[in-house]
């Protein structure tokens, strides 16, 4: 296994970045995380995740589709896309891991969603193990191994060392344009580091709450529950947990006229929404308790159904640590599961 010192790491995103793009966790002023590009002075985050996903690489909040130019009746449709660079996404945790390859299964699809391929083609992920989770996580429920994450690259970061194991081609070719900063080291170190952490998943408070109910077979049963009345009760309707999640992947296109041409525009959008999914005869969820059982009936029931078995979820804990009446998929989890 290979490893780099810890002193060493400021280089090695130097290293590293005069061949492409580096963005990694770094602290804001007030202490939490987000993706930042590597310049000298940049320092690596120790927080366990960032406040946003790192979905916003490949789906981010706002992107131009095309722009339209006019002249009376003649329109001319262009193509705004432009061939994207190639890019290092360093330490990303396993949950985030996990959920690209969700929304892999939404935009790569057919049809293929092809700004979101482009991005996806020129990314390469620096996943790193988790050894302190908190109690909020509970990837452990599906079947994620925060001790073992995936993407290109996978890293373990000890008191003194990052050990790495190349998963791809790109892992390999990364570390082999880095080899001058690693050394050859005994990976003893990490497994006794992963089963450490694999004790302390175990004995999370979330990581072993039951799914069996959520099957299709029970979708309509689900459905009516009078529980959701009383869930949705506190929901705000804010779409803060639709913002933070990782695998959210609902959108809304529209277009702005610049007095010179019109530009489309995707844009994040939640079901929590009053308007979301708006048509001109009126909207097919009136209430907040359709939208509240819609985004979890999504997670738990539809996405799953249609996607052997694969949740809508990866226990990043976002949603229970931002929601700000305390209202998470972890409570409908636990109400509905009693049924």
């Amino acid at each position: 296994m290979l490893s780099l010192l810890k002193s060493k790491l400021n280089e090695f995103f130097e290293l590293v970045a005069k061949e492409t793009l580096v963005y990694l966790p770094v602290d804001n002023s007030s202490g939490q995380a987000s993706y930042q590009k590597w310049k000298e002075g940049v320092v690596y985050s120790s927080a366990l995740n960032t406040v946003r996903s790192a979905k916003d690489f490949f789906f981010p909040q706002m992107e131009n589709l095309m722009d339209f130019k006019m002249q009376g009746k003649s329109v001319e449709v262009v193509d705004t896309r432009v061939e994207k660079e190639d890019f290092v996404i360093f330490g990303v945790r396993a949950c985030d891991v996990a959920s690209f390859s969700i929304l892999d299964k939404v935009f790569l699809a057919d049809p293929v969603d092809t700004y979101y391929q482009n991005r996806r083609d020129h990314a390469v992920i620096i996943s790193m193990a988790c050894s302190k989770p908190e109690s909020t996580c509970f990837c452990p429920l599906y079947g994620i191994d925060a001790t073992k994450p995936e993407g290109d690259l996978s890293a373990w970061e000890t008191e003194d060392r990052i050990f790495f194991k190349a998963n791809t081609q790109k892992g390999e070719v990364l570390l082999n344009n880095a080899s001058r900063l690693l050394e050859e080291s005994e990976g003893q170190i990490v497994e006794v580091q992963r089963e450490t952490t694999k004790k302390i998943l175990e004995e999370l408070p979330f990581a072993h709450l039951d799914l069996s109910k959520f099957k299709g077979e029970n979708l309509m049963e689900l459905f009516n529950s009078p529980k959701w009345a009383e869930l949705s009760q506190s929901c705000l309707g804010c779409g803060t947990c639709t913002f933070v999640c990782p695998t959210c992947q609902c959108f809304d296109i529209k277009d702005f006229d610049t007095g010179h041409g019109v530009k489309r525009f995707r844009c994040w959008d939640s079901c929590m929404y009053s308007e979301f999914t708006k048509m001109a005869a009126a909207n097919p969820r009136l209430t907040q308790l359709e939208r509240f059982r819609q985004r979890f009936m999504h997670k738990l029931v539809y996405f799953p159904d249609n996607n052997e078995g694969t949740y809508g979820c990866v226990g990043c804990g976002r949603c229970l640590i931002k929601c700000p009446v305390s209202m998470n998929i972890v409570k409908v989890i636990k109400q509905l599961g009693e049924e």
